[in-house]
């Protein structure tokens, strides 16, 4: 079993600064991507950022330059810097980790509870 815990979330003022955390855990053999994806009320789920194995980012264009994602590999542990928010980064923010969980599984999706992060004065 495989499971994806999100942390971090919170109310934070236009302009400020929250850091997301996104841990991998259980039967792993290899994560071959970790993405952030966000759904505010009424809307659909989208791609945030999404990082690679290798270490390859891709973001959406409306958080580039203001967010950031990385990676700690010692622990399976994914961040999402994110900066100047607005509020219309208000959303749920859900991570999703791509993981085969032995040599001859086939690659499966894995998703968080998701975190609730609010920018509001």
């Amino acid at each position: 079993q495989v499971q994806v815990v999100e942390s971090g979330g919170g109310l934070v003022q236009p302009g400020g600064s929250l850091r997301l955390s996104c841990l991998t855990s259980g039967t792993i053999f290899s994560i071959y991507t970790t993405g952030w994806y966000r759904q505010a009320p009424g809307k659909q789920r989208g791609l945030v950022a999404i990082i690679t194995s290798g270490g390859s980012t891709n973001y959406a264009d409306s958080v580039k330059g203001r967010f950031t994602i990385s990676k700690a590999n010692a622990n399976n542990t994914v961040y999402l810097q994110m900066n100047d928010l607005k509020a219309e980064d208000t959303a749920v923010y859900f991570c999703n980790a791509l993981v085969r969980t032995s040599a001859t599984t086939t690659i499966n999706s894995y998703w968080g509870q998701g975190t609730q992060v609010t920018v509001s004065s």
